[in-house]
């Protein structure tokens, strides 16, 4: 007999969901069984929520496509909720599906009772619970429709509308494709005066998914052929770069560089972004980073179609046609294929991020969760071999190693890099124990330097610059130093630890040989 949760695993599969990471509990079991039935779905476990949540994210950037997860009741959801709000501001498609109570069993206020609608919503840009078996398949094709147009979407299900059958004889239900914004002639063409007039006074700031390379290089033409400057956001979830492909310069995180950056531009052309804000407030800053006056022109709304935008931009400017831009260092030029040189010696963040200019394989995926040691390595890197550069988009520390396990699952043929600092590695190292069993292609390298220096440098910015012991000792991971080659190798991934170039070169060549995840604690 068909019941609720077969329903959902079909309409999943019958939409071409093609994975599910998953932590389930005892209200979600009919949902696991079910799995044994959807054979093109791929049930991936991952040790905590956070995993899960930061898995479908990655899997989704790298795709366009949407991933399922199963989460377990409300604290389960709980658990997963920062890669959720990482997601969502990724704009990654996730149908999570959600275990509740069955229904009769809520009123009674057992230990697991909560309100998951509520705690899902600030997370989610859909929200419902599914009251029957005999709804749960529409109601997951809503979901799905919403995470198809890069939505994270979160379904509800009672334990009793799993496990009831269904009594509805229908066909399982296709999602509806949501409506995009519509470009808006006035627009182009105001930007393209803009950019007659005064293009050196002006610049684009692209995000979301028109930091792809065909996006670029229209971007690109438009930059050569009119004198502006190609900018993006400083926290962009997925930028193709490298040798070749037309460089962007990004908005810097600290407010005193970006607004000094941003004060070159009299107006703004926004390319699936917004006008850029201060990561913070702090004590006698403008929240803005932009001057005050400055002109925006939201050429391309988001979850709009760049490519399009940018193709009649092109053809309003006159560069639509001919030859991509050359390679070079001015405006829309392409990156020169010279990466630095390979340095040596004791490491410092300079040298990882000359060393990574020089060794990034071409292909390669790399998430970058590295805050302070890696302040420099996006432009040390702009002529490495061509690959697709992840950012951390909402702030919610720990989502690199979750996430490079689904960019791994979405990619099997590509090497994923993971860039990732101690403190922020600690918050999620459990994804290390998902991708040594699903056998992942993924190499970490955790920068240990034994404390939370962006608190550090946070604490100067906020305007106290001198504090004590007790406050340092919330800053500081140095007692002890956390072991991340036996944490690593606990979790079932080959580890090694290296505190010179020459010993960070073998490593990561060795662990470019060999198939499956590896661990390299970079001593900083």
């Amino acid at each position: 007999m068909t019941n609720g949760a077969d329903h959902l695993l079909a309409t999943l599969e019958h939409n071409d969901i093609e994975v599910c990471f998953a932590n389930p509990g005892t209200s979600e079991m009919h949902f696991v069984a079910a799995l044994d039935q959807a054979k093109s779905i791929r049930g991936v476990l991952g040790l905590f929520e956070g995993t899960v949540t930061g898995a479908a994210d990655g899997y989704s950037r790298m795709t366009d496509r949407a991933a399922a997860t199963l989460l377990h009741l409300g604290p389960g959801l709980a658990n997963g909720l920062s890669n959720m709000h990482n997601a969502l501001r990724a704009r990654a498609g996730i149908v999570n599906v959600i275990g509740d109570h069955a229904t009769y069993h809520r009123h009674l206020d057992a230990p697991l009772t909560s309100d998951i609608e509520g705690a899902a919503r600030p997370f989610s840009h859909w929200v419902r619970t599914s009251p029957s078996p005999d709804t749960i398949a529409s109601d997951t094709a809503d979901a799905i429709s919403q995470a198809d147009a890069g939505r994270v979407a979160s379904l509800i299900l009672p334990a009793d509308t799993a496990w009831n059958p269904v009594t509805a004889d229908t066909a399982l239900p296709r999602a509806a494709a949501l409506p995009r914004p519509v470009l808006d002639a006035a627009v182009v063409e105001a930007a393209a005066e803009r950019l007659r007039s005064s293009g050196h006074r002006t610049a684009f700031l692209m995000g979301g998914r028109s930091l792809r390379s065909a996006q670029l290089a229209l971007a690109g033409r438009i930059a050569a052929a009119t004198g502006a400057d190609l900018l993006s956001d400083t926290f962009a979830p997925r930028t193709e770069r490298g040798a070749g492909r037309v460089p962007t310069i990004k908005v810097p995180y600290p407010v005193e560089p970006s607004q000094e950056l941003l004060r070159r531009y009299d107006a703004l052309i926004l390319i699936d972004s917004k006008a850029p804000v201060a990561f913070f407030a702090y004590p006698d800053k403008r929240s803005e980073l932009t001057q005050p006056g400055t002109t925006f022109f939201e050429l391309c709304k988001r979850e709009g179609d760049s490519l399009a935008a940018l193709e009649a931009l092109a053809e309003a400017v006159g560069a639509s046609g001919g030859a991509a831009p050359k390679v070079g260092t001015g405006h829309g030029q392409a990156a020169p294929l010279a990466p630095p040189e390979l340095p040596s010696g004791q490491i410092t963040p300079e040298k990882i991020g000359a060393f990574l200019g020089a060794r990034i394989p071409e292909g390669a995926i790399v998430v970058d969760e590295s805050i302070t040691t890696g302040g420099g390595f996006w432009s040390l890197t702009a002529a490495a071999q061509p690959h697709d550069w992840f950012s951390g988009t909402g702030g919610s520390i720990g989502y690199a190693m979750p996430v490079a396990a689904g960019a791994a699952i979405a990619c099997p043929d590509r090497k994923v890099v993971t860039l990732e600092s101690d403190g922020s590695g600690l918050y999620q190292p459990q994804a290390l124990w998902t991708q040594a069993r699903e056998g992942l292609d993924v190499v970490t390298l955790i920068f240990n330097n034994a404390k939370y220096q962006i608190l550090r440098n946070e604490m100067v910015n906020v305007g106290v610059p001198d504090f004590g012991p007790k406050a340092s000792s919330l800053l500081d991971l140095s007692d002890p130093v956390p072991n991340w080659s036996a944490i690593s190798e606990g979790m079932g991934v080959p580890a090694r630890r290296v505190e010179t170039v020459e010993q960070l070169d073998a490593a990561f060549s060795e662990a470019l040989a060999e198939p499956g995840p590896r661990l390299i604690e970079v001593m900083v």
